[in-house]
Parts: C-alpha cells; sequence; structure tokens
C-alpha cells in the first residue's frame, strides 16, 4: 500500500463538539407528493450543551421528512440555535433513518424503542455571522441522532 493509499483508508477521528434536544410537534402527514410520501415536523424549541458551543432552539424551524418506498426516511431540518452570547446560528441537518418495518412501526405509533433498533445519522451544516463560531462553519460534522415521541436528540462530532 502507497502513501496516498494509507491516507484515504486511515479513518478519521472524531471530536465531541455538542448535543441538541429538540421538541417537536406532532407529524404532519401530507401523503403522497410528486416528490415521495411528504411529513413536516414542527421544531418547538430545545436546547443545545456541549464542551464546544451551548445555546438554545429556538421555534419556528421544521424537519421535512421524505418516507422511501423502502421505509427509510430522508430528513432535511432547518432551524435556529441562540448562543448562550446573543449570536444566531442557522442549522441544516440532513440525514436518514432507517429501521425495520416492526420498529417503524412502533415509533409511528408514538412509542420509545431502544436506539440501538435503528440507525439515525445526520450531516449538518452551519452558518453564523459571529467570528467567534466561525470555525463551526469551517469544520465538517456527522450527528449521531436519536427519536422519542415528542423529542430528537443529536449529538454533533467534529470530523478531524
Amino acid at each position: 500500500m502507497d502513501e496516498i493509499e494509507r491516507f484515504l483508508t486511515t479513518p478519521p477521528s472524531l471530536r465531541f463538539a455538542f448535543a441538541v434536544k429538540v421538541k417537536v410537534g406532532p407529524i404532519q402527514d401530507l401523503g403522497q407528493t410528486a416528490r415521495g410520501h411528504r411529513r413536516i415536523v414542527d421544531i418547538l424549541g430545545g436546547e443545545a450543551h456541549g464542551p464546544r458551543f451551548e445555546g438554545e432552539i429556538l421555534p419556528g424551524g421544521a424537519d421535512w421528512q421524505i418516507v422511501r418506498p423502502d421505509g427509510a426516511i430522508e430528513v432535511v431540518a432547518r432551524y435556529t440555535i441562540r448562543s448562550r452570547s446573543g449570536a444566531l446560528v442557522y442549522v441544516q441537518n440532513d440525514g436518514l433513518r432507517v429501521a425495520s418495518p416492526q420498529v417503524l412501526a412502533r415509533m409511528s405509533k408514538g412509542e420509545l424503542v431502544p436506539f440501538d433498533s435503528y440507525h439515525f445519522r445526520t450531516a449538518p451544516r452551519f452558518e453564523t455571522a459571529d467570528p467567534s463560531l466561525k470555525w463551526m462553519e469551517r469544520a465538517t460534522f456527522v450527528g449521531v441522532a436519536a427519536r422519542t415521541p415528542d423529542r430528537v436528540a443529536i449529538g454533533f462530532h467534529e470530523v478531524l
């Protein structure tokens, strides 16, 4: 294996940055649209806590979902966080939630299922005008997510 192959096949490290706990409203099921089975979930508020960032999730965002024919759910969440210093941070968080039909049925009924019974990962992007938070725009993150009946929790890990 040459140097470039070693570089390309070495997995990156991750560093935990912060977690969000987002309160969400009930699923608004629009049904089958031209793009697929569309659902929208309102973001009602929440909090962000961690070693690199803290703030309040403002109400008014939403999670726009497409339920694919295979049952996987494509998510695109857009919302705003107000940092402890008052700076605003726009979040666009694209992701994928995959589970067995049995687990998805239980989740659709509002049941709490074991977090390791499904796959829920995201790829967030952040925008802010605050110079002290520009590191968020310059980093790549992966989110490890969990869904409860009234909340989504995501741990954001910076890819090093």
